[in-house]
């Protein structure tokens, strides 16, 4: 774990760079054009380039060694920002779209390629430890970019900020370059039962959904993620409107104590699991999940109910232990999958995540014309408790069920379990 330890550093820098460019470029766009149009299109350029390069990022990671895909994501980041620094001013607005393009396929090539190539980087068992440490990382990455963000911009200005973005990514590349790990399973050449692994259809674009069809029950996850982004997207839109109804005189202070708090939970429960993990063998399973992205719904719906502040921070700490809970768990629920499947799956668990948060943007904005912070979080988030609640009756439901079977029918449906791939047991 000390060479992961060193990757989760470099990916930890990286992703403040990302936190950094993604408030320091939305903010740059409108600064050069004095358009709210025009800024609205960048984010909508980037979010539309992420849901679109899912797909493919998968098929690139399935292909290519995933490490050489990560330093070139990094690389490119970095070049882009470098060309964006030397542009005259005429030629930025168009570069500004070009760099929209390369940082969303970058951060998704990169996400798909690290999210898959863990198992392979620490071992299967140590996967739940390794993704509480990435995301604690990138908890803390968060914080800082965001913090930062405003300081640097404002006393240093733009170029210093887009400089200290392009080092990150050369910093990340670099740890990686330097890192001697392997990011695949080791491929012996192709045998009769190698091509039985690849599911129907092959390298095929139908390929992902073929194994989905294999495996209903990480089909539901994938669902649920997606209306989990619905959810997301609407607390995201609906809190400076709530902030500002809360003090019209400092729009910016609830914002700015919900995400210290929700990082601050969700830190704390990365290691809370990495300590469960290590002490137990054990991974949170598809029930876990569940029931994390229950609370994290209902907790998200109650930051927007009034509560005194007391409360609010509770709930806030709440919802950041949910939300690390539920990630963790199904980040490491996919990577059970066999490798050479998990990275088309990953992609196109990127695409419909992406999918649904960049439809709940437009929805959310929309719905607050006419409906209240908590009415609008409260039907969104909703939606997703209303799925996972009847994804946790399938789940016991099917757990009765197996114990109900009579031991002749058990022993052979065991005999059938024993020729479906490993990726659908192993659950808690």
């Amino acid at each position: 774990m000390k060479r992961f330890r060193l990757l989760v550093a470099g990916n930890a820098v990286s992703a403040y760079g990302s936190y950094l460019n993604m408030v320091a470029l939305n903010v740059f766009v409108y600064h050069l054009t004095g358009s709210a149009l025009t800024a609205g299109l960048y984010m909508a350029v980037r979010l539309l380039t992420s849901v679109a390069s899912g797909v493919v990022a998968g098929a690139l990671a399935s292909r290519i060694p995933r490490k050489r895909l990560m330093v070139g994501a990094d690389l490119t980041q970095a070049t882009a920002l470098v060309l964006l620094l030397l542009a005259p001013s005429g030629a930025r607005v168009a570069l500004l779209f070009g760099l929209a393009v390369i940082a969303g396929a970058c951060s998704t090539v990169s996400g798909v390629s690290l999210r898959s190539a863990v198992p392979e980087i620490v071992g299967a068992e140590l996967r739940t430890r390794a993704n509480s440490l990435l995301a604690t990382g990138r908890s803390l990455a968060m914080v800082a970019g965001f913090g930062s963000a405003s300081i640097i911009v404002s006393q240093l200005g733009y170029r210093w900020a887009f400089a200290f973005d392009a080092l990150s990514f050369v910093v990340s590349a670099s740890v990686l370059l330097s890192l001697p790990i392997r990011t695949e399973a080791a491929r012996e050449k192709e045998t009769p039962a190698a091509a039985k692994a690849e599911p129907a259809g092959g390298g095929g674009r139908w390929a992902t959904l073929v194994l989905l069809r294999s495996m209903p029950v990480v089909a539901v996850m994938v669902l649920v993620r997606a209306v989990d982004g619905l959810g997301s997207s609407s607390h995201n839109v609906a809190l400076p409107i709530y902030s500002d109804a809360l003090d019209h005189a400092h729009p910016a202070a609830f914002i700015g104590q919900f995400w210290a708090t929700w990082a601050i939970g969700n830190i704390a429960m990365q290691q809370i699991l990495s300590r469960w993990t290590s002490r137990t063998g054990r991974s949170p399973g598809e029930r876990i999940f569940a029931l994390g992205a229950c609370v994290m719904s209902a907790a998200f719906i109650l930051v927007f109910s009034g509560l005194p502040t007391a409360l609010a921070v509770v709930v806030s700490l709440v919802a950041g232990m949910a939300d690390g809970l539920t990630e963790v768990a199904y980040v490491s629920r996919l990577q059970t999958t066999p490798d050479a499947q998990r990275a088309r799956l990953f992609g196109l668990s990127a695409s419909v995540e992406n999918l649904g948060f960049g439809l709940g943007m437009i929805l959310s904005g929309a719905l607050l014309e006419h409906f209240s912070p908590l009415q609008v979080v409260g039907g969104l988030h909703g939606l997703a408790i209303l799925l996972c609640v009847g994804f946790l009756l399938l789940l016991v439901r099917g757990a009765v069920a197996g114990r109900a079977t009579p031991a002749r029918e058990r022993k052979t449906e065991e005999a059938v379990d024993d020729r479906v791939p490993a990726s659908e047991g192993g659950r808690t």
